[in-house]
């Protein structure tokens, strides 16, 4: 995708410290410096964000994916706060990674709906409008009360692995709540489509019980919106070559390689693991299955057409 020129001058592009790369990587497609912004803490720990140049009347875009620490989320927060108070005209949320998105409904007795939390401050911090990218789930959408732009990152997944030439493709949707998404990965890689039926005994493990469709002889990608301890690809991966899969691919979003994730990839049965940039993966986190993929000329083009009042859909027609 060639590199966007903006007609008006008033957009203004900040950033946090959760993943500078791919702010700093927006800026160049947009041909926009980012706004110098001061983030220190105090000695007891506080943040103190302070925003260094003139906002009033501009069209702000803040540039924070919200995971863990959960600092990142208070540097977002703090940051509309900030604008809001320097008389931004618009300020838009532009958060490549929603945080908390898997607490998104009561489960169990007395727990909290902390994605509904995370949207009300949010929207109390000043955000006019949020630019998200794969929501863990599609209903979040309706947990903010100010518009949400959805984002995808399949068109650069699906495009990676359209230059692998897949044998005998088949997408394997890793639980039932991702075959819409798997079937969306199929009909873009012309593949045939199976999913995993898949237990959960508690938080964070995952059991295979069964796979639907065939998959001998195939090469399977199984697709994710995150990776976070590995435990649900590692165990898709071990069942599907059981049952006789050429190769095992994967593929997901956000990576948030959490505790033991990084070892059970290295030691499942995988060709490779791609991931979007939407989370900073540090370097220690990093081995040879690995590949890390930019959405940062997506997000950019979503910028543009978000600051020109134009559709962001039409990105993904």
């Amino acid at each position: 995708m060639a590199e966007v020129s903006l007609s008006k001058s008033q957009m203004m592009l900040l950033a946090g410290t959760a993943n500078r790369a791919l702010a700093e990587e927006i800026a160049t497609h947009l041909k926009q410096p980012l706004c110098q912004v001061t983030i220190r803490r105090f000695a007891d720990g506080e943040l103190f964000v302070k925003i260094d140049e003139n906002v009033r009347g501009r069209d702000v875009y803040i540039i924070q994916p919200t995971n863990p620490p959960a600092e990142n989320v208070l540097e977002l927060l703090l940051l509309m706060d900030a604008a809001r108070r320097a008389s931004a005209a618009r300020i838009t949320a532009v958060i490549p990674y929603f945080g908390y998105a898997r607490q998104d409904r009561k489960d169990q007795p007395r727990v909290a709906i902390s994605a509904k939390l995370m949207a009300n401050l949010i929207s109390s911090a000043g955000a006019d409008r949020v630019l998200a990218m794969d929501f863990h789930s599609h209903q979040l959408q309706g947990f903010f009360d100010i518009p949400v732009d959805h984002l995808y990152a399949s068109p650069v997944l699906t495009a990676h692995y359209r230059l692998k030439h897949l044998h005998d493709p088949v997408i394997v949707a890793p639980d039932v709540g991702s075959a819409k998404m798997a079937r969306g990965f199929a009909k873009r890689l012309n593949a045939s489509l199976a999913i995993i039926d898949k237990r959960r005994p508690s938080a964070n493990i995952a059991e295979v019980v069964n796979v639907v469709g065939e998959v001998e002889g195939k090469d399977c990608l199984i697709p994710d919106d995150l990776i976070d301890t590995a435990g649900t690809v590692s165990e898709a991966a071990r069942a599907l070559k059981r049952l006789g899969a050429r190769r095992v691919y994967c593929c997901a979003t956000h990576a948030l390689l959490s505790g033991p994730a990084v070892e059970r990839l290295r030691d499942a049965p995988i060709e490779e693991i791609a991931v979007a940039n939407t989370i900073a993966v540090p370097e220690a986190r990093r081995f040879e299955k690995l590949v890390v993929l930019s959405v940062g000329t997506l997000l950019a083009q979503a910028i543009a057409n978000t600051h020109r009042d134009k559709s962001v859909s039409s990105l993904f027609e």
